[in-house]
């Protein structure tokens, strides 16, 4: 049974830093595509961010939203089946639910997100950004 559970979530002020984290069971991190997405107050849910690997579990590839480039990073644990968010100089735009998701596929982040093929999602975790 897949299980997607995110913690880390709060309030921060604008130019913080918070750290998501998305603990995974019952399939393996290293062979799934595993996303961030968020949906903020009023706005349709959007991909945050990706990270993938090949069918070997190896090169790993990442996706960003163009508004978090340069601010936020994934990355991933596969021995732990674990996967995170840094989330640096945050802004109020930031402000949403965030949750991880992943797909019963094995295809990458940009065939997942253009076929919208996230089909396993957590429960969310709350981000605020405000002063």
């Amino acid at each position: 049974q897949v299980r997607l559970v995110e913690s880390g979530g709060g309030l921060a002020q604008p130019g913080g830093s918070l750290r998501l984290t998305c603990v995974a069971s019952g399939f393996s991190t290293k062979y799934y595509p595993m996303g961030w997405l968020r949906r903020a107050p009023g706005k349709e849910r959007e991909i945050v961010s990706c990270s993938s690997s090949d069918t070997s579990g190896s090169d790993v590839a990442t996706e960003y939203l163009d508004s978090v480039k340069g601010r936020f990073t994934i990355s991933r644990n596969d021995a732990e089946n674990t996967v995170y968010l840094e989330m640096n100089s945050l802004k109020p735009d930031d402000t949403g639910i965030y949750y991880c998701a992943t797909s019963s596929t094995r295809y990458g982040c940009d065939v997942v997100r253009s076929r919208s093929l996230y089909d396993y999602w957590g429960q969310g975790t709350q981000v605020n950004v405000s002063s």
